[in-house]
C-alpha cells in the first residue's frame, strides 16, 4: 500500500473504531460527533477539501430518511402505532401467538416505516405490554430487535442501508421486494422458533390472560391522511416511481395542515441521524477519493471472481466491525466489480442486515431497543442478547446465503 494513503486509511480506521465502540477514550462523545470529528481530520490533514464535501453527500439518501421521519411522525401523532399495539393484544390468545403477532407486526411495519422508528415507537409498549400481563420482557425485546432488522430487509425504505443501496444501485422497488421479501419472511419464522426454544417457561402452551386497559388515544383525521398518504406513496413506490423524489413529495403532502403545529412534528425528528449519515459519507468518501478503498479490496483479492459465500462473510464480518451502515457504504466499490453488481447489491443488503442481529451493537435498532427498556427499569444485557443473537444470526445468514446463491447470484 502507497505511504499516501496512510493518512487517510488512520483517520478513518479510528474513526470507525469509535463509531463501532460508541465513544472514544476520554471524550464526551457519540458515535455522530466521532463522525463529525473524523471529517474534521480529514479536512484538517488534507485529505479532503472543503469545497468538494458537498459531493461526497447522497442527497437522495438524505431526502428519503428525512420524508420518512415526517411519515413517521405524523403517524405516531395519529396514534397509528398505538392502536396497532392493541390490535396485536386483542389478537393473541397465548404467550406463543403474541410472540408470532409482534414479530409479524414488527416486521410488516419495519419493512414500509423504517426500523429504527418501529423499534423507538413500540419498545415503551411492548415493556408495558409485559409488565401488565406480568410476562419476562427479555424474548419479547429481542424479537422485537431481531424481527424489525429481519423484516426490514425486504423492501428498500426497510433500513437506512436499503435507502443507499435503492439510490446506488436503480433497482426498482418492486423487484428488490420480490427479491428478498422470502429472506424476510423465513427469517422472521427462525426467530419465532428460536425464542420459544430458548425461553421454554416463558412459551409453555397456556392461555393468555389479557387484562382490560384504556382505549388509545387516536387523531383520526390526522390518521386518516397519514395512511392515505402513506397508501398512496407505497403505490408510487411500486409503480416504479422515483424513491426519494415520491418520498419528498408524499412528505410536503403531509406539512399541510390545519391542526398540527410544525414544532410539534419537528420534535419527533432524529436530526443527530442525519448528521451521522452526512459525516460517514464523508468519512467512507474520502477511502474512494484517494484510492484506498480500491487497494484494500484488490489486497483481500475481490473481483469477478469472488462468489456469494465469500461476500456474505465479507459483509458479516464488515457489519459487525463497523456496524452495518459503514460496511455498506465501504462495499459500494466492491459490488461494482462483481458478476452481476443488481445480484451484489441484493446480496449486500439482506447480509448486512441479517448481521446486524449478532449482538446489541450490531444494529442501531437493537440500540434502542435495550436503552429504553433500561429507562422503564428492564436490563437487556449483552450476554442476554446474544444468547439468541448469535443462533439467530448464523442461521439466517445461511439460509440467506444459500437462497441468493440458488436464486440471485448468478
Amino acid at each position: 500500500m502507497q505511504p499516501a494513503f496512510w493518512p487517510t486509511l488512520t483517520i478513518v480506521a479510528l474513526t470507525y473504531l469509535g463509531v463501532a465502540i460508541g465513544r472514544w477514550p476520554r471524550l464526551r462523545a457519540n458515535r455522530t460527533t466521532i463522525a463529525l470529528m473524523g471529517v474534521g481530520l480529514l479536512l484538517v490533514t488534507r485529505q479532503v477539501a472543503f469545497a468538494d464535501l458537498g459531493n461526497f453527500l447522497d442527497i437522495d439518501t438524505l431526502v428519503i430518511l428525512l420524508s420518512m421521519m415526517i411519515l413517521n411522525a405524523n403517524l405516531r401523532l395519529a396514534g397509528f402505532f398505538d392502536l396497532a399495539a392493541q390490535s396485536l393484544l386483542r389478537l393473541a390468545h397465548s404467550p406463543r401467538q403474541l410472540l408470532a403477532l409482534l414479530l409479524a407486526a414488527s416486521g410488516l411495519l419495519s419493512a414500509f416505516f423504517l426500523n429504527d422508528t418501529i423499534c423507538l415507537m413500540f419498545t415503551p409498549l411492548v415493556v408495558s405490554l409485559a409488565q401488565r400481563l406480568g410476562r419476562n420482557p427479555l424474548p419479547y425485546l429481542i424479537g422485537l430487535a431481531t424481527a424489525a432488522n429481519a423484516g426490514s430487509v425486504a423492501t428498500l425504505t426497510g433500513n437506512p442501508q436499503n435507502m443507499i443501496i435503492g439510490i446506488a444501485s436503480g433497482i426498482p422497488y418492486l423487484e428488490f421486494a420480490l427479491a428478498l421479501t422470502p429472506i424476510a419472511l423465513f427469517s422472521l419464522a427462525v426467530i419465532w422458533s428460536i425464542l420459544v426454544w430458548l425461553y421454554p417457561a416463558e412459551f409453555a402452551r397456556a392461555p393468555l390472560t389479557v387484562p382490560a386497559g384504556e382505549p388509545p388515544a387516536v387523531l383520526r383525521p390526522l390518521l386518516i391522511k397519514s395512511l392515505l398518504v402513506s397508501a398512496g406513496l407505497l403505490v408510487a413506490f411500486l409503480l416504479g416511481a422515483p424513491i426519494a423524489e415520491a418520498a419528498f413529495l408524499a412528505a410536503c403532502l403531509l406539512l399541510f395542515t390545519r391542526r398540527v403545529q410544525p414544532e410539534t412534528v419537528f420534535r419527533e425528528f432524529n436530526w443527530e441521524l442525519l448528521l451521522f449519515f452526512a459525516a460517514l459519507f464523508v468519512v467512507t468518501g474520502s477511502l474512494e477519493a484517494n484510492g484506498v478503498a480500491e487497494a484494500l479490496f484488490h489486497a483481500l483479492n475481490l473481483g469477478p471472481q469472488t462468489g456469494v459465500a465469500a461476500f456474505a462473510a465479507l459483509t458479516a464480518i464488515l457489519s459487525n466491525a463497523v456496524s452495518n451502515v459503514p460496511a455498506v457504504l465501504l462495499l459500494r466499490p466492491v459490488v461494482a466489480s462483481l458478476p452481476s453488481p443488481e445480484a451484489g447489491w441484493l446480496a449486500l443488503a439482506a447480509i448486512s442486515t441479517l448481521a446486524g442481529n449478532l449482538t446489541l451493537l450490531g444494529s442501531v435498532a437493537n440500540l434502542i431497543v435495550a436503552e429504553l427498556a433500561a429507562g422503564r427499569g428492564v436490563r437487556l444485557s449483552f450476554g442476554e442478547y446474544v444468547r439468541a443473537g448469535i443462533p439467530i444470526t448464523l442461521v439466517t445468514l445461511a439460509l440467506a446465503t444459500g437462497w441468493l446463491a440458488l436464486f440471485v447470484w448468478p
